[in-house]
């Protein structure tokens, strides 16, 4: 049976795929700087996604997804963007779109993501 990763675990994926489209060199100071969290909880956080074989760090501290890593990255990523062009398309603030998105986007079954993906995509 396949490991779930927990939300936070998640939204530590999806946020060093924003950082590496960015700017293409991930470091654990930069999703610190990102995430407003502290230095100590990214290395943590760090170590129980290289455990899981979710991302490789190289000898320089550089941070890349592996293809199990980058999969789970691109489905969060897509249920945020979806999410939020939603609740925009709802009349919603971008701002509080984006900070609902990123709560919703964690728990939202993919059938239900299916169904909103195939209506706004009507």
């Amino acid at each position: 049976m396949e490991e779930k990763i927990m939300e936070s675990g998640e939204m530590y994926l999806e946020t060093i795929l924003i950082l590496s489209i960015r700017k293409n060199l991930v470091r654990s100071i930069d999703i610190a700087d990102y995430m407003k969290f502290s230095k100590p909880a990214v290395s943590r956080a760090v170590g129980k996604l290289k455990e899981s074989k979710c991302i490789i760090v190289d000898p320089e501290g550089y941070i890349a997804l592996t293809e199990k890593g980058r999969a789970i990255a691109e489905k969060i990523y897509e249920r945020h963007t979806t999410l939020t062009e939603m609740l925009i398309r709802l009349g919603v603030d971008p701002d509080t779109a984006a900070k609902d998105a990123c709560k919703i986007e964690h728990d939202i079954s993919d059938e239900t993501f299916d169904a909103i993906k195939k209506r706004i995509s009507e």
